[in-house]
């Protein structure tokens, strides 16, 4: 019985250029005024689900925030910014991987389902810790949604095309969609 390949340093590759442009794209943005509106670190988090495994996917989601925090001081650690990214990095990566592996590669499905559960997972977070800080939960969990609005028509614009541009190199940048080595 043949078994499939090892893929793990592929994967790594990979996630250590997500990684780099989720570490790299905040500055610019946030240099012409635009950080927080277009969601720049969360693009690279989500594009790594299309191309790695679930586990890669979580781990970078997770991580990369707390990085970038530690790096740059971007997402700030207080107010837990960093703390509620990670969450939400894990969260959408993660449910990019898992939904396009078991849809066997149904692109629209796992994207908006990684969006929806992202962004509500951020909205469901920063409700809570609004509490924490005194401030209204309904409006700062609905200012989150709404301030992620041109980051989400961002992602819904580009990953398809990044992923579809990519899909010609099956084998060679990424597995197959059903693969969970």
């Amino acid at each position: 019985m043949k078994r499939p390949p090892d893929n793990r340093l592929r994967h790594m590759v990979v996630s250590a250029a997500m990684m780099a442009l989720a570490l790299a794209l905040p500055p610019v943005f946030h240099l012409v005024g635009l950080g927080g509106k277009f969601l720049p670190m969360l693009l690279p988090l989500l594009l790594n689900g299309f191309l790695t495994p679930v586990r890669w996917a979580l781990l970078l989601g997770a991580a990369t925030p707390w990085i970038s925090a530690v790096a740059t001081g971007m997402p700030p650690l207080y107010p837990p910014v960093a703390a509620l990214m990670s969450v939400e990095g894990a969260i959408l990566g993660g449910t990019a991987a898992a939904i396009y592996r078991r849809s066997r590669g149904n692109l629209w499905v796992a994207l908006v389902a990684a969006i929806v559960l992202g962004r509500g997972t951020a909205a469901f977070l920063s409700w809570f810790a609004a509490g924490w800080f005194h401030l209204p939960p309904i409006l700062t969990g609905a200012a989150v949604i709404v301030q992620g609005v041109p980051g989400t028509l961002l992602q819904l614009a580009l990953v398809p095309l990044v992923v579809r541009s990519l899909g010609s190199r099956k084998g060679v940048l990424f597995d197959e969609p059903d693969s969970q080595a």
